[in-house]
């Protein structure tokens, strides 16, 4: 009979610090979830949401007062979406590789994972800072970096990165500031400079603001796209990005995209701050997808042992999770 074993929290120290509009992160926590059938056991890693009113220590306590089933695709309905849901989820699909003696790649019928070309985030900055990041991303192999915005002063951090990296791609991620501000206007600026496309410009629950703009590059939806039950919403969107923790888990995001994908949506897969415990299972859904943003545990000043390589910019799929 499967269980949860165990709740905890984990705190982990960020490089430095990560700065977006919201503001700047030193460390963050995550929930690690455990789960076992008294012969093997799996494990699961999410991040509060923390811009919708999560945090780590309330994702525990609805894990340890869980009592429905432990079934991933019941637990669809049976636990709301978010971080708690995210790490049983995937400890539920770790379990099962375990027992399968099976990858969870195979075991959802997915192709085995490639390398990925992860992007790497520049944070919100001033343009001489940002400049510098992005030249020592550039040295370090990144082809593709995402730069934080905040609504003021966007053009002349985006010069600064392309002149710090002159030939790398360059999307860029609004965080919701532009929702006061002309997007097709502020988008054909950026695109001038090579940004390919913007991230969630407007605050979620505002998607109307989107109707009639024509901007150059596409707009992906971040804040405003969670499960498949948003998708109708996202009409004047050109993407979705999809993040695990947003999702709900492994057996959600699977599904969104899927669904996202037969839409016409083009797709960028996402993660919060987290270890590579939380980044592996987020590899599955990102393979083939248009833009990928998994270096979650690339900020932070240390990963677990065994967490996932870089190899010229590159992710590798790695043996942390879901390997069977």
């Amino acid at each position: 009979m499967i269980r949860i074993i165990s709740a905890t929290v984990e705190r982990w120290p960020v490089a430095g610090a990560f700065v977006i509009s919201r503001g700047a992160k030193t460390h963050v926590d995550v929930v690690v979830c455990t789960v076992g059938d008294g012969a093997h056991v799996g494990r699961g890693e999410g991040t509060a949401i923390y811009y919708e009113g999560e945090s780590a220590q309330g994702c525990v306590a609805t894990l340890a007062g869980y009592a429905g089933p432990l079934d991933r695709v019941a637990l669809l309905d049976a636990m709301p979406r978010g971080a708690a849901r995210n790490a049983l989820d995937c400890a539920l699909w770790d379990l099962e590789a375990k027992r399968a003696g099976a990858p969870v790649w195979q075991l959802a019928g997915l192709a085995a994972p490639a390398p990925l070309p992860s992007a790497f985030t520049i944070s919100l900055g001033e343009p001489d800072g940002m400049e510098a990041d992005a030249r020592k991303a550039a040295a370090r192999g990144f082809g593709l970096l995402k730069c934080k915005l905040t609504g003021e002063g966007d053009r002349a951090r985006i010069a600064a990165v392309r002149n710090g990296a002159p030939a790398v791609r360059l999307i860029v991620d609004a965080n919701e500031s532009w929702h006061d501000r002309d997007i097709a206007a502020e988008a054909q600026a950026l695109a001038t400079l090579g940004v390919e496309m913007v991230e969630q410009p407007i605050i979620h629950g505002q998607e109307q603001r989107l109707a009639g703009v024509r901007a150059p590059v596409p707009l992906c939806a971040d804040e405003s796209c969670h499960t498949r039950a948003d998708l109708d919403r996202l009409k004047d969107f050109d993407a979705v990005n999809i993040k695990l923790d947003k999702a709900g888990g492994l057996t959600e995001a699977l599904a969104l995209a899927k669904a996202a994908r037969e839409r016409g949506f083009r797709l960028m897969v996402g993660c919060m701050l987290g270890t590579s415990l939380g980044i592996a299972p987020a590899a599955l859904v990102a393979q083939g997808a248009d833009w990928i943003d998994l270096d979650g545990a690339l900020l932070l000043a240390e990963d677990r042992e065994g967490g996932l390589a870089l190899v010229d910019g590159m992710l590798q799929p790695g043996g942390l999770w879901g390997m069977g």
